[in-house]
């Protein structure tokens, strides 16, 4: 089958690869144009871009597809476009090149987290489950019929980037399988159910400053699920902190803890017990932080060197103005 590939992101890379390697013809791919980075000093390509140019594969980067890849797309006489976090939203036009249509990777269980973060929110909301729908595009926001769906437990540790690499990697497999579906003329489409329907929008940093208000088993959930990007966020003293791991901590708080306010390190914290800082409901334990200008260390570390210290105290999120 000849197809046209569009995506962006790492989560990409696993599902190109898998079509790159099978008996199917990527005739092109699809990525987002190049764009600064964050400090805005250089330009930076996409992971689709990087692999495309390692692998010699023909690639368009459209300022806007619906507007600027017609033409170009129609030439190529795709017999299917498969889609995972292109980035763009496609037009009619473009989806009626392909004779099978379009076909989209997105990393839930539609019609739950339609959108721009469905991995982070599950996390953040502390979901127990997620997986990979694969689902025939149409006009609208990831609202097109059920192809098919595989489902995996979220780990009580894992990072938004931990998650999404497994969920690349199952969602590049049942891709092959749905193609095969496709192409003989078996796969089978389901619409989605519109009540238990949500959208979710892109995570920015100020939705990842911790408020140490709310319960230790919340405040995880925000960390892990901002880990990588954009990183959960508090203020000690001046100086902006991110805070990479955490989990909630396994200790019993003695009256002085348990006068302490919220975000302060608490009083049994040390190089072998760990870091432990109050919240509402108890007290967490910092694994993974970074300084500003330092790097990502354990925070055990941090306390040994003295670079915090017991009594300190984390700011809530309504201290914090970004």
């Amino acid at each position: 089958m000849r197809i046209v590939f569009l995506g962006t992101p790492d989560f990409a890379i696993n599902s190109l690869d898998v079509l790159v390697k099978s008996n199917h013809d990527v005739i092109a791919v699809v990525t987002q144009p190049d764009k600064p980075t964050e400090r805005g000093n250089k330009i930076e390509f996409s992971a689709i871009k990087k692999y495309c140019i390692t692998n010699d594969i023909p690639l368009f980067q459209f300022p806007k597809i619906s507007r600027d890849g017609v033409i170009d797309l129609r030439a190529l006489a795709p017999d299917l476009m498969v889609t995972a976090a292109y980035g763009q939203i496609l037009s009619q036009d473009i989806l009626s090149i392909p004779r099978f249509g379009v076909i989209n990777v997105h990393a839930s269980i539609l019609p739950k987290y339609r959108g721009a973060s469905p991995i982070q929110t599950a996390i953040i909301r502390g979901d127990t489950e997620t997986g990979v729908t694969i689902m025939q595009t149409e006009i609208g926001l990831d609202t097109g019929d059920i192809i098919d769906v595989v489902k995996t437990p979220i780990f009580d540790t894992e990072t938004a980037g931990e998650l999404s690499n497994r969920l690349a990697e199952l969602g590049a497999n049942l891709l092959l399988e749905v193609i095969e579906k496709i192409e003989n003329g078996t796969a089978t489409y389901t619409k989605q159910e519109q009540f238990d329907a949500s959208v979710t929008t892109k995570i920015s940093k100020n939705d990842t400053v911790i408020n140490w208000e709310k319960s230790s088993r919340e405040i995880k959930n925000l960390i892990l699920g901002s880990n990588p990007n954009p990183v959960a966020r508090t203020l000690l003293g001046d100086d902006l902190v991110k805070i990479y791991r955490a989990k909630p901590a396994d200790i019993e708080l003695d009256e002085e803890m348990q006068a302490a306010e919220v975000g302060t390190i608490l009083s049994n914290s040390s190089v072998k017990k760990g870091v432990f800082v109050r919240t509402g409901d108890g007290a967490i334990e910092i694994l993974e932080m970074q300084l500003p200008g330092g790097k990502v260390l354990p925070a055990k570390q941090l306390l040994n060197g003295r670079k915090i210290n017991i009594g300190d105290k984390f700011k809530s999120v309504i201290q914090i103005h970004l």
